[in-house]
């Protein structure tokens, strides 16, 4: 199965050149360091900025630049920093591309739920609300099962929804898992992982059809 920083590559083959992404708290923040040097992209972080570059040195820490999970980054050249009603306006007015977030879980339908466990800490749903309707895409990155071994990818979430329908492509620790209008299907495997396993650790139906890994 792939490490984080394995499944933040992944996800950055995804990134196509010119798009404008917002890459959620959590696994997407690694994704900037495995950005390919020929892509160009605009990344954007809902707390107010846009052209995101990857995770500082120690010595290019600067600590008034933080994203959205209060994490210190650094930015390209011609980043522009914005109130919050600007950057939402940006995410509702449907001018983000692809959407990159982490979950807890993804349904069959491809609703989401990623921002609250009943009965733990909750520090709010922040912009994955806005997120997963605004962008044009939604790329969900995550393990595949939770800690505890239980499935991340289900019938029907038992957790508090983010959206509805919304994911289109889950990359996890064990596969690549499109989801449309007929469920959930198998495109790729990581290395070293069967196709049984993966099913084996889905609580869904899963068709398997490793013919085409496109984006």
């Amino acid at each position: 199965m792939l490490t984080r920083n394995e499944l933040a590559a992944r996800v950055a083959k995804e990134l196509r050149d010119g798009q404008y992404i917002n890459l959620g708290i959590g696994l997407p923040t690694l994704v900037p360091t495995y950005i390919p040097i020929d892509v160009s992209v605009v990344l954007h972080s809902e707390n107010g900025v846009l052209g995101v570059g990857p995770y500082p040195t120690g010595a290019a820490v600067d600590p008034d630049l933080i994203n959205a999970g209060k994490e210190t980054i650094t930015v390209r050249p011609g980043a522009a920093y914005f109130d919050s009603a600007t950057s939402f306006a940006m995410i509702r007015g449907g001018h983000v591309d692809v959407a990159v977030l982490g979950a807890m879980q993804v349904s069959r339908t491809g609703d989401l739920a990623n921002w609250m466990i009943p009965g733990k800490m909750v520090k709010g749903m922040g912009g994955a609300m806005d997120l997963v309707h605004g962008a044009k895409r939604v790329i969900v990155v995550m393990e595949h099962v939770a800690r505890d071994g239980t499935p991340k990818i289900v019938e029907e979430c038992t957790l508090p929804l983010t959206g509805v329908a919304c994911v289109q492509r889950v990359i996890t620790d064990l596969a690549v898992i499109d989801v449309d209008a007929k469920g959930l299907t198998l495109r790729e495997l990581a290395p070293g992982v069967r196709v049984d396993e993966v099913i084996s650790h889905t609580a869904a139906e899963l068709a398997v059809d490793l013919s085409d890994t496109t984006s």
